[in-house]
């Protein structure tokens, strides 16, 4: 049975959790306690879940939809990111049918970079910003970062939280702070990285979920991938759990990405199953949940050539990212 954490019943009890530094600290700290021997009880379940083929398919191309394809590194240059571009737009050059990724995320001076290669793609720009991945910089910086970004025309801002604000119990430094980048964002579409690993436990990461919602995220993410343990299965199934709470509470479809770690189909298609069944169905899209990885995509094309030909492909005669 999925645990379900009793929320705000209306958008105006949400309302009245921002209203100051006191009622948000009363708010979050009045979530329920999450079960942790369920949860990871529930997480070695859904782990031996096996798919039959047809359906496995089909899992396989839903994930690779949902892929952040990214490439964050001090050596990224142009001439990497239009390839990256590339085989956004076509994964598998030899199997035409594979879908497109969500998105290629990238630093934002590379932003514009993208922006061009994948132009009429339909695969979205996103860049980190907010001093990724410590986010450890002054506000006007954070901000400063984004805007960069937007200009540059992504599409998508990934921000971290303030982790050492928000282990200090400085909450209404860290709701603030995703105001005003949301603020920023224009009409680019706000994930928040709450990088789960630096997190206390499962309670930090309901807490911090719900604090980004209710800052105005589109998305909560786990992790920069810079830090391990970065997305786990448990603290996935929280931040599902959040997101599901508000939809019941507001009627808002907020969103979820799994960043750090997933690098098997395997693991994407356990995740898959989770999403299912504790969010439910209607988050099996690439606008509600996204993978943040790069390694991933060549297990899932080396998977699906798997399925549909009968037989394993080296890894290399599908391409790397």
């Amino acid at each position: 049975m999925t645990t379900t954490v009793p929320a705000p019943r209306t958008s105006t009890d949400l309302a009245d959790a921002v209203r100051d530094d006191g009622s948000l600290r009363r708010f979050l700290r009045g979530l329920p306690g999450v079960d942790e021997v369920g949860l990871e009880r529930r997480s070695a379940v859904l782990a031996t879940r096996s798919i039959k083929k047809a359906a496995k398919l089909r899992a396989l191309d839903t994930a690779i939809s949902m892929i952040d394809l990214t490439t964050l590194e001090g050596s990224d240059t142009p001439g990497k990111v239009r390839s990256l571009c590339a085989q956004a737009r076509r994964p598998d050059p030899e199997h035409p049918d594979v879908p497109p990724v969500a998105a290629v995320c990238v630093y934002p001076d590379l932003a514009g970079t993208a922006v061009e290669a994948l132009r009429g793609s339909g695969v979205a720009v996103a860049a980190v910003a907010t001093a990724f991945p410590a986010g450890r910089s002054s506000r006007a910086v954070k901000l400063a970062d984004t805007t960069m970004a937007v200009d540059a025309g992504a599409s998508e801002i990934d921000m971290v939280i303030d982790r050492g604000a928000w282990l200090a119990g400085r909450y209404g430094q860290v709701y603030d702070e995703i105001v005003a980048v949301k603020a920023a964002c224009g009409a680019a579409h706000l994930k928040v990285i709450l990088e789960t690993g630096e997190l206390a436990g499962y309670d930090d990461v309901r807490r911090a979920s719900w604090l980004a919602l209710l800052a105005g995220a589109d998305v909560i993410k786990t992790s920069t991938g810079k830090i391990s343990p970065a997305a786990t299965l448990p603290v996935v199934q929280v931040m599902l759990q959040a997101v599901r709470d508000w939809h019941r509470a507001t009627g808002e479809l907020r969103g979820v990405k799994a960043a750090g770690g997933i690098r098997t189909s395997k693991d994407a298609i356990r995740h898959l199953v989770a999403v299912n069944e504790v969010a439910g169905p209607r988050w099996l899209t690439p606008d509600l949940f996204r993978f943040g990885a790069s390694s991933l995509l060549n297990d899932l094309l080396r998977q699906r050539r798997t399925q549909a030909l009968g037989h394993y492909e080296n890894t290399d005669r599908i391409g790397t990212a």
